[in-house]
This record gives structure tokens, C-alpha cells and sequence, in this order.
């Protein structure tokens, strides 16, 4: 039967649906909530975004101008998967500075943070894993675990993070494949785990066979207090630890630049699953940033950043108790760029929330942070993205939205 001419045609046929997992898993509230409170006039604790003012946008436009200049054409082509050399180079030795004996070879150069644990996603997990998560955990990498068709299991934990008795009753019982982890400054509520926290978790792992995905973008911007060492250069975790990196909150998120540092064979997959996804990462930005490295004080840059941001976490803390209800709870964080709080029990964030907006002030709720049971009378607040003064009228404006 020979195909009907188009004047024929009465009605196309619907296109295939999209996969499962496509309309299963639900966008960033973080990003929604953005884009509901992008008015100028609206101070936004919601983001969590670098303070842009604090850029050093003439040493990066300087590494762009020298490297477009001396190497255009490396620059402007095609890389390898695996990542610039130079830049590669220079990551293994900034980490074996801070603790962790690292070569170049271990380095996996990626599109941001953020695509690290979409490869590791894609490297290790079947629909139907278990992924151990923090209580609360970081938004993104429970819709990266969510998207890869795992099963995401909140670990109990305290103020010092994860329980390690409550991780291997979990690990014994639900066989998972990893746990993840922002240990230092962690995204939602600021903690950091300590040492021996650390070590028990390594042991953990180790004792039970367990993959650790360390995420550590925040873990350079320290206001106090003595830096806690990796999980991973404690015993046992060496070969099953994965370490992330990112350029966005100490250089320039706008940069995309993450890395991870993780065993051969679990390095290798990632490579293969970043050449379906990107191929690599732009050449030009990675070369930039090398030579960024190469030719300024990224330590001293982030001091300086570091330095402001504990003004506005001071200024935070200064007035927190007058903005939030008699009975809340806050965390004071040694560094990062998050406060959580807790407000009584009666209070439901997210039904408060468009009544906070009225007043021209922006927090997220706590609710979609939670794997498991959520705490509807949680909150998150950035305190780097204003000005003291800005952070205080924020505060002022959040407390009457709060009191209705």
C-alpha cells in the first residue's frame, strides 16, 4: 500500500513518551524558588551562589588573554577525555599539598562537580541500587542518584554527621553500593564531620565493602577552627574513596570546572561515561585555569574570600535570634556558605515561604533536602551572597514574615 500524499494525512500519530525517569524525578526547588524571587529588590538567602563582586575577574581575564594569545589553537580545539595535563598536574599537586598523596593520573577533569556525580552515577549503579545519603543531604545529588533509578536511603545521624553504627546496620542490611558525603561545611546545614567520625566511617566501609563519593567543594572556604583530613586518606578508605573537587566557589562557577580523584578502574568507567556525555571538558577553560594557577595566589584569593564571607556569616549569626520564633535552633558553621535552621515544631516552612516572599526576602525550605521523612520546620539560608547590612534588613524582613 503505498503511502498516503500529505493532503491525505488527517492526524499524526503521537510521538513516543519520554522515559520514566524523565517525568519521575522532579526539578530543583532551589532553581524554582530562584526564579520566583529574581526581583532586585528581594534579598535572596535561597541561592547558593558565590558573592560575584569577590571574582577576580581581572587575573581570570588575564589567563584567557595569555592562553588565547600563546596557544590558540590547543585551545580552541579538541582535548582528551581525561583532562588537560598541565591542569591535571597542577590539581594532584594542590591535593597532595593539602593531605593527600595524589598523581596527575588519578585526576579526572570534569564539567563542574556536579557532572562528577552524574558519571558516578552512570559508572556504578543498576535501577534498583541502594544509594546512603546524609539526613539531610545535598539537593542535586539525590536527583543525580534518583535519575540513575537508585534507591536513596537516608543514614541517621547528629550534629557530627552520619552515624557510623546506624551506616553498617544499613550497609548489612541493604547492601548499598555507596555512600555519599559532604563532610567539611556540608550543603544544606554547614557541619563538619569530625576526625573520628571520619575514621569510623573509613572503617566502615572498608570492614563491610562500601564505595565513599567525598564531596568537597566547599572545604577551602574556612572562617575557624583546624581543617579536618579527607575521608579518604584515612585507613582503609584509600581504594574506595572518591574524592570531588570544584573550581566554583573558590575561582568562578560560571568556569564549570570540577574534578574527581578515585581508583583505576572506577576512573577509567567515568571516562567512558563522560566521552558519551561531553566528550570533555572545554579546553580553553581548562587552560585558563591552569595558567590561572600557574600565575596567581588561588590560596591567598580565597583567604580573602574566606575573610568576607565570615563577616557575613557573623552578621548572620548576629541576628538570627531576633528574625526566627522563640525555640528555634541554628547551626554555626566553621566555613562554607550555609546556615540551617530549625524552627518549633508547629511551623511548616514551605507553607510559610510565600508569605516570607511578600516581604522581599528568600529562604529554601528544608523539606526537599530529606531522603527519607522530612522535617517540615526546617530551613536553609546562604549568608555569602549579601552585604552585613543587606543580611540584616533580610533578617528583618524574614522575622515578619515568620510572624505573619
Amino acid at each position: 500500500m503505498a503511502v498516503s500524499d500529505s493532503a491525505s494525512v488527517t492526524a499524526a500519530a503521537p510521538v513516543p513518551p519520554l522515559a520514566g525517569r524523565a517525568t519521575a524525578i522532579g526539578g530543583s526547588p532551589v532553581r524554582d524558588i530562584l526564579a520566583v524571587t529574581g526581583r532586585p529588590e528581594v534579598i535572596n538567602f535561597a541561592g547558593g551562589l558565590p558573592a560575584p563582586e569577590l571574582f577576580d575577574v581581572e587575573g581570570i581575564a588575564a589567563a584567557y588573554r595569555d592562553v588565547l594569545a600563546e596557544v590558540p589553537e590547543r585551545a580552541l580545539q579538541y582535548a582528551t577525555t581525561e583532562g588537560e595535563p598541565g591542569l591535571r598536574a597542577a590539581l594532584a599537586e594542590r591535593t597532595g599539598a593539602r593531605g593527600l598523596a595524589t598523581d596527575a593520573d588519578e585526576v579526572l577533569v570534569t564539567t563542574g562537580s556536579q557532572q562528577a556525580l552524574s558519571l558516578l552515577a552512570t559508572a556504578l549503579l543498576e535501577p534498583g541500587d541502594v544509594v546512603l545519603v546524609e539526613d539531610p543531604c545535598y539537593l542535586a545529588a539525590l536527583q543525580a542518584f534518583r535519575f540513575a533509578g537508585a534507591r536513596v536511603i537516608a543514614v541517621p545521624g547528629d550534629t557530627d554527621g552520619v552515624d557510623p553504627w546506624a551506616l553498617e546496620d544499613l550497609v548489612i542490611r541493604e547492601r548499598p553500593k555507596l555512600l555519599y558525603t559532604v563532610p567539611t561545611f556540608q550543603n544544606p546545614t554547614g557541619r563538619t564531620m569530625p576526625g573520628e567520625r571520619r575514621a569510623a566511617v573509613a572503617a566502615v566501609a572498608a570492614r563491610r565493602g562500601l564505595w565513599i563519593v567525598e564531596d568537597d567543594p566547599y572545604g577551602e572556604l574556612r572562617f575557624e577552627g583546624e581543617r579536618v583530613p579527607w575521608i579518604a586518606s584515612y585507613d582503609g578508605a584509600g581504594d574506595r574513596t572518591v574524592l570531588l573537587g570544584s573550581f566554583s566557589k573558590v575561582m568562578a562557577p560560571g568556569l564549570r570546572l570540577g574534578w574527581l580523584r578515585a581508583p583505576a578502574a572506577l576512573r577509567r568507567a567515568c571516562a567512558v561515561a563522560k566521552q558519551a556525555a561531553d566528550l570533555h571538558t572545554p579546553t580553553v577553560n581548562q587552560l585558563a585555569a591552569a595558567r590561572y594557577l600557574a600565575d596567581r595566589d588561588l590560596d591567598a584569593h580565597v583567604a580573602r574570600v574566606a575573610g568576607v564571607y565570615r563577616e557575613r556569616r557573623d552578621a548572620m549569626l548576629d541576628g538570627i535570634a531576633d528574625a526566627l520564633p522563640a525555640g528555634s535552633s541554628w547551626t554555626r558553621p566553621e566555613g562554607g556558605m550555609f546556615l540551617w535552621a530549625r524552627l518549633p515544631e508547629s511551623y511548616d516552612t514551605t507553607a510559610l515561604l510565600p508569605r516570607v516572599v511578600e516581604q522581599d526576602v528568600a529562604y529554601v525550605p528544608g523539606a526537599p533536602f530529606y531522603a527519607g521523612e522530612p522535617d517540615p520546620a526546617t530551613l536553609r539560608l546562604c549568608f555569602v551572597t549579601q552585604t552585613p547590612e543587606e543580611i540584616g534588613e533580610g533578617l528583618r524582613r524574614l522575622g515578619r514574615g515568620l510572624r505573619g
